[in-house]
């Protein structure tokens, strides 16, 4: 049990150390309580459902003979925002990036903008994962821990 627990912090605080999270994801984590166990769980979740359809939106989008940079950038901005909803910290960081891209209507930079945004979603995801996983394993230990009477 300890071995799992001193892995989720080390996880969790090397995330932090390498800036994939910042303090909002601590105050997600602050909102979890017994009546709502699975809280940013469930708030993450349906990030990566929102962040997956984003990305298809944008690499869509960037295909097209005749680009539209205003959706584009709607995009962007939207998933800037839910980024920053989840402490997601370099998401967002590239989200604004990819929007000066947008504004300038640079499609080689959104293009490049939308690879490393993918990328670091992706290692934000694995990572997210891998954090969620340890909880879990770490819950089922507990629970199979026979109690004394």
């Amino acid at each position: 049990m300890d071995h799992l627990q001193r892995k989720l912090r080390d996880h969790e605080a090397n995330m932090f150390q390498q800036g994939i999270l910042d303090d909002q994801f601590s105050q997600l984590q602050k909102l979890q309580d017994d009546s709502s166990p699975d809280f940013v769980y469930e708030v993450v979740t349906l990030f990566f459902a929102d962040s997956d359809k984003l990305l298809n939106n944008m690499s869509r989008a960037l295909e097209q003979p005749s680009v539209n940079f205003k959706q584009i950038d709607a995009h962007a901005h939207q998933q800037k925002g839910s980024s920053a909803s989840v402490g997601a910290a370099r998401v967002t960081s590239i989200c604004a990036t990819f929007r000066s891209f947008c504004e300038a209507q640079n499609l080689e930079g959104c293009r490049r903008c939308l690879q490393q945004l993918r990328q670091e979603y992706d290692q934000l995801k694995t990572n997210l994962l891998y954090l969620f996983k340890l909880q879990r394993d770490i819950k089922a230990f507990r629970r199979s821990i026979p109690t004394r009477e």
